[in-house]
Formats: C-alpha cells, structure tokens, sequence
C-alpha cells in the first residue's frame, strides 16, 4: 500500500499501482496551475485516513499549487502505466465531483471506449 502525504495531514493510504497513476495526473494537472478536489469514499484501492480512530474511508482534500504532497510507495514500479486510466482520472479530476481512485479500465482498450464517467463516479 502507497501513501498520499498532504502537507501535515495524515496519510491516506492507496495501492502502489493506483497511486501511481493519480500521481501522474495530479503532478499534470500541477504543473497545469490547476486546482481541484481529491475525494475517496470507501473505493476498494483506497485504505483509510491512518489518523482517523475508525480508520474512516471516507474524505476529501482541495489540492493546489501551494500543496505540499508526497508520493511514498512499497515497491518499485514493475509495470507499464496504463494510458486509459490516465486518461480517465483526468477527466475525472476536471469534473465537478474532482479527482478519485475509479476502476482500472482494461489494458489496450481506445480510450473512446474507456468508461465515461457516471453521475455516482463524478459525485453528484
């Protein structure tokens, strides 16, 4: 399991493989000067606030340029990142619901073929 570290908060803990794919569209959209809201809601990649009591799964933060973020994972990376899921967590992070952890979709399919982005998935 990876971390997300924002700033001094604590750490919310995400699968290395997940992980590494919100950290290329965070680190885009960053890069970007854009700002947007990253929400887990009990997604089964995400584990819980490592500070919370209950260990709750459920949460959201504003990122920004003046986000302080650390990207912390078990392993190294041993697969090749997958251009679809990219491509749908940037949708996703564009929407009005901001950026989750959603469904990896399958390896190879056209990215008109990805997944469009449910009313649930975008938070409405």
């Amino acid at each position: 399991m990876g971390s997300l570290i924002y700033g001094v908060a604590p750490a919310i803990e995400i699968s290395d493989r997940a992980l590494r794919h919100l950290q290329v569209v965070i680190v885009a959209k960053l890069r970007r000067q854009e700002s947007f809201q990253f929400t887990w809601d009990g997604e089964p990649d995400v584990g819980g606030d490592e500070a919370a009591p209950h260990n709750g799964r459920h949460g959201s933060v504003w990122i920004s340029q003046g986000s302080s973020l650390y990207f912390s994972f078990e392993s190294a990376l041993t697969e090749p990142l997958n251009r679809e899921w990219i491509e749908l967590l940037t949708r996703a992070a564009t929407s009005p619901g901001g950026l989750r952890v959603l469904p990896e979709p399958a390896r190879g399919e056209k990215s008109e073929r990805t997944p469009r982005l449910t009313e649930e998935a975008v938070g409405r």
